[in-house]
């Protein structure tokens, strides 16, 4: 008998159609890589081309408010990006799609896409990406990097300051190799701001 696609939590985007009884890759780029919060059999860094690591969300609860909002990582239009693809076992996928869901889906500013990565042995495989919706209204990819580094020196959210969102990734970063020069100059600048 054919796999069925069967339907990922409610809202999910039509542009991803997944199947029962088959694993999962997921692509981590900014908290995922350090707080994936699901479980996972493999991890591997990966490039996803077509897409770059950028500061253009508006953060209204993990590290923001709607008043003062931060800003956290999203998978904006153009170039590339090296992460983490983690993999899924099929028998803890639906948990772990409920639980990005809640995570990543709540005011549904990302679409997650099914797109090819390639790993670092040379291996490609097909990941759930979250990527940014430009039309959205917490999209903000227009900022200047004086701009990113005011916002996230001064904003706190759920999850904590903003500036430890920063901090964990660009230590996550250098922890695989993943050289990221506008992070660290964005890191820089907010560490000068808090001085």
């Amino acid at each position: 008998m054919p796999l069925q696609p069967f339907a990922p939590p409610p809202d999910w985007s039509q542009d991803i159609t997944l199947h029962p009884g088959a694993d999962l890759w997921v692509f981590a780029y900014g908290s995922l890589m350090w707080n994936p919060g699901f479980p996972f059999v493999e991890r591997h860094l990966a490039l996803l081309n077509g897409y770059h690591r950028r500061f253009c969300v508006a953060s209204h609860r993990y590290r923001g408010t709607p008043e003062r909002p931060g800003l956290v990582l999203g998978l904006d239009h153009g170039g590339s990006c090296r992460g983490i693809v983690f993999r899924i076992a099929a028998a803890e996928v639906p948990g772990a799609l409920d639980y990005l869901w809640d995570r990543e889906m709540t005011n549904r500013v990302y679409r997650p896409l099914l797109r090819r990565l390639r790993l670092q042995d040379g291996r490609r495989v097909e990941a759930c990406c979250f990527v940014v919706d430009r039309r959205h209204q917490q999209y903000c990819g227009g900022l200047d990097e004086a701009s990113v580094i005011q916002r996230i020196a001064r904003c706190c959210g759920q999850r904590g300051p903003n500036v430890e969102y920063l901090a964990n990734t660009v230590q996550q970063l250098d922890a695989l190799g993943i050289p990221d020069a506008r992070l660290h100059r964005i890191y820089a600048g907010v560490r000068r701001n808090l001085g």
